[in-house]
């Protein structure tokens, strides 16, 4: 892959994608920035290495039309003294420097197309790095929320399945039993020794009242 098709793959990736296929998103986040911090720490030293060469050749291109000038200057000079054989030599040396100079000059200027463009694709790779930098904390924040509500509705979804919520309602069915039996038993064990007497002194009493009702309504009797 060359260098402009790294960076480009890489300006072109997006977090919240890789995000959707990792198993752990916060380690998955973490490892997807520091792998996207080295790989820009490589492509700053291709790119840095591109523009190095972009200027070798602008200087090669510089120094051989100089020579090329030269000795363009240098066959005037023998045209100008009469010595035709002298400055066709020295046209001959200028066309070859001239043909070497126009060379790296058409190189230069593809490299110089070459380093804007890798500029270009630099600068949206770190414009990308940081927007995951700033998006790091909310995304992780997003993942630990979502994964707590998941545990949340697992969890509610298994009390209503024979679980705890079932094993509590049976122990409270046998709790309200339990109370409904003693309840029971007591109203059953209700004569006791004590009650037994306060019956006969209840029912002693009403002996009484019952003998002073009848000798009240014998007296006028007794007085006709």
């Amino acid at each position: 892959m060359s260098l402009l098709e790294r960076v480009t793959t890489l300006v072109r990736a997006n977090i919240n994608d890789l995000l959707d296929r990792a198993e752990d998103p916060e380690k998955m986040i973490k490892q997807y920035i520091l792998d996207m911090q080295n790989q820009l720490i490589q492509v700053k030293t291709q790119v840095a290495a591109a523009i190095a060469d972009e200027q070798k050749l602008y200087q090669r291109y510089l120094q051989n039309q100089d020579l090329a000038d030269e000795w363009q200057k240098k066959a005037e000079l023998a045209v100008t003294k009469g010595e035709d054989e002298l400055a066709k030599q020295a046209l001959q040396r200028r066309n070859s420097y001239q043909s070497t100079a126009d060379g790296f000059k058409a190189q230069y200027e593809e490299q110089k197309q070459q380093v804007e463009i890798l500029k270009s694709a630099l600068e949206k790779l770190e414009a990308k790095i940081d927007e995951a930098e700033r998006k790091k904390d909310l995304l992780i924040a997003r993942s630990r929320r979502a994964e707590a509500e998941q545990k949340i509705h697992e969890t509610m979804a298994g009390i209503g399945k024979a679980g705890a919520l079932e094993g509590f309602e049976r122990m409270e069915e046998k709790v309200e039993e339990k109370e409904a039996r003693a309840k029971a038993v007591a109203e059953l064990d209700t004569d006791t020794l004590e009650e037994k007497f306060a019956a006969l002194e209840q029912t002693a009493d009403v002996d009484q009242q019952l003998e002073e009702l009848k000798a009240k309504l014998r007296k006028p009797e007794q007085g006709a």
